[in-house]
């Protein structure tokens, strides 16, 4: 298990063990954290579960593939450091990671 942090938009912060090779979305969705739509279910085809990586971790997590970028095109208030959380598969190199849901989804 992988700890991660989810704040939501309100501050809430929820502090999650995840299964090495889950997606940020998927345990997002599984302990409900608000903001998280995930419509296409982790299919990189919308972009509902949009996410803010905390800057410590942007490197760590790595630069969004092009598919991902086309994506995040039709996400609200894209940042440096927007990804798509069904985009990033926890990792014991992950363990300890910040995400920031954003206050809408696109």
């Amino acid at each position: 298990m992988t700890k991660l942090t989810i704040v939501a938009f309100d501050g809430t912060r929820f502090d999650i063990d995840a299964s090495n090779g889950s997606t940020v979305m998927e345990n997002a969705v599984r302990n409900s954290v608000p903001g998280i739509e995930a419509e296409c279910g982790g299919a990189c085809a919308c972009a509902t579960c949009h996410v803010y990586v905390d800057d410590a971790w942007a490197e760590a997590v790595g630069a969004p593939s092009a598919m991902e970028e086309d994506m995040l095109d039709f996400a609200h208030d894209v940042r440096p450091t927007s990804r798509l959380s069904c985009q990033i598969k926890m990792t014991d190199a992950l363990e300890g990671l910040v995400v920031q849901v954003p206050e809408r989804q696109g």
